[in-house]
C-alpha cells in the first residue's frame, strides 16, 4: 500500500518542490493582478496537473483552502465597506487578512525550498 504523503525526512523530487512553491506563490501573484479576485486560480492548477504528486498536491490543496476562507472574508469585508459603520471593521479587516495571508503564502513557499511542509491555518478544508 503506497502512502499519501512522502516519509517523513524523504527529500520529494526537485519538480515537486517547484511546483508547491509555484501553488503557494501562484495565489498571492494572482491577487494583486486582479485585486483578490483570481486568488484560488494558481492553487487550482497547481493541484489539477500536479495531483498524483503527493509533496505538491498538498501545498496546492492547502493553499487553495486557505485562499477560499480568505476569499470568504475578503467578500465579507467588502460588504462591511459599503455600511458606515461596517467601514470601521472592514478596511482594518482588509489590511489584517493582507498582511496574514501574504505572511503565510510566503511562509510557505520558503518550508517548500526547503522540502518541508506548510499546514496553512484558518483552512475550509475542501481539497486534500
Amino acid at each position: 500500500m503506497s502512502h499519501p504523503y512522502p516519509p517523513p525526512g524523504a527529500r520529494p523530487p526537485e519538480t515537486s518542490r517547484i511546483a508547491a512553491i509555484l501553488a503557494h506563490l501562484s495565489a498571492p501573484i494572482a491577487a494583486l493582478l486582479s485585486a483578490g479576485l483570481l486568488s484560488l486560480v494558481g492553487p487550482l492548477l497547481v493541484w489539477l496537473v500536479k495531483k498524483d504528486d503527493p509533496f505538491a498536491r498538498r501545498a496546492a490543496a492547502g493553499a487553495f483552502n486557505f485562499n477560499l476562507s480568505f476569499w470568504v472574508l475578503f467578500v465579507l469585508s467588502w460588504i462591511l465597506v459599503f455600511t458606515l459603520v461596517g467601514a470601521l471593521v472592514g478596511f482594518p479587516l482588509m489590511i489584517v487578512l493582507f498582511v496574514v495571508s501574504a505572511w503565510c503564502h510566503i511562509k510557505g513557499a520558503v518550508r517548500a525550498s526547503n522540502d518541508q511542509v506548510y499546514d496553512y491555518p484558518f483552512q475550509l478544508r475542501v481539497l486534500s
